[in-house]
């Protein structure tokens, strides 16, 4: 029986506008084509759900046009909601402009998801369960009042529950009183290269992930995410490996971390090795970036599929389970 995923972080509202250029300061340009969808954390959920974990959305989120859609969205996957929604305001979007290169280019307004509770925080407390994955941002970190009560949060929990610990792109202005406790109760660590690079100072993949690991506590592991390269891993008291990706013409980068990162921990909960988890995860993404759209992350059978014939498919699988 797998533990269930538990996001205590932010799931909001993307705005995806396309446009051929950004414009210049003062000015203005035409969008091509514009999207509302749920974002944030919503992709991390989403792809630990499709592949068999339950998964927890534990943030705030409030009332409104962009509670109600993020509810909708949640829901649509089979992702339950911890906190009941709160009536002081609205949950928080974010404007993303996609140029005709497809560089993304974000502003983000938050709302009440940046209005953490201590009582919020207890309710998540007293629900975790043993063999629980709680999943934590930099994003919700970064935050000036939900920083605290996470590191909080976290600092205080049983040793049956794995914390795992997304950096994201903000981590270098998450503050050291933050994060230092956050690190320290890591279980597994997942970042990107850029990431990686802000946490260590190292460029090279195997050197950082290596370095990320030795700032965790003893038995914990850490993944360096490489895009088309897969990731390198430090699993728990091993050497780092390299484990490969797999080649897929990409057509939509966006959420491709997100899956990643979900995939990995709905295999590690269901109990397979490191190794074969994250090759699972890699195996997930390359099918993400393969199609447009977001939350575009593999269920059991569309990866069996996407797998077939190779051998990780029954590693992951066993013989007909689709």
């Amino acid at each position: 029986m797998s533990g269930r995923l538990v996001l205590a972080g932010n799931v909001i509202a993307d705005v995806v506008i396309e446009v051929p250029a950004l414009p210049e300061r003062g000015g203005d340009v035409i969008g091509t084509h514009t999207g509302t969808t749920a974002g944030g954390g919503f992709n991390t959920l989403v792809a630990a759900r499709r592949l068999g974990t339950e998964a927890v959305f534990a943030g705030p989120h409030g009332t409104g046009p962009h509670g109600d859609l993020v509810r909708a969205a949640l829901a649509a996957e089979h992702v339950t909601t911890l906190l009941a929604p709160r009536t002081d305001g609205d949950t928080g979007f974010t404007v993303a402009l996609v140029d005709g290169e497809g560089e993304r280019t974000f502003v983000t307004s938050f709302g009440v998801e940046a209005t953490l509770t201590r009582a919020d925080t207890d309710v998540l407390a007293a629900r975790l369960r043993p063999g629980d994955l709680l999943q934590l941002s930099g994003y919700a970190l970064v935050l000036p009042g939900n920083g605290p009560l996470l590191a909080d949060l976290t600092a205080s929990l049983p040793a049956g529950v794995t914390v795992c610990f997304d950096p994201a792109p903000l981590v270098a202005d998450i503050p050291g009183t933050v994060l230092a406790p956050v690190l320290a109760r890591t279980d597994w660590l997942s970042a990107n290269a850029r990431e990686a690079r802000l946490l260590t100072g190292l460029g090279d993949p195997r050197a950082a992930v290596t370095a990320l690991r030795d700032r965790l506590a003893p038995g914990a592991g850490a993944v360096v995410r490489a895009d088309k390269d897969g990731c390198w891993l430090a699993p728990p008291g091993e050497p780092p490996v390299h484990v490969p990706g797999f080649p897929v013409d990409a057509v939509d980068s966006n959420g491709a971390g997100d899956a990643h990162v979900g995939a990995f921990l709905a295999l590690i909960g269901q109990g397979h090795d490191p190794v074969t988890a994250a090759s699972g995860a890699n195996a997930a993404a390359a099918y993400a970036v393969a199609r447009r759209g977001p939350a575009t992350a593999p269920d059991r059978r569309a990866l069996a599929e996407f797998l077939d014939g190779d051998p990780l498919a029954r590693r992951l699988f066993g013989t007909g389970d689709r």
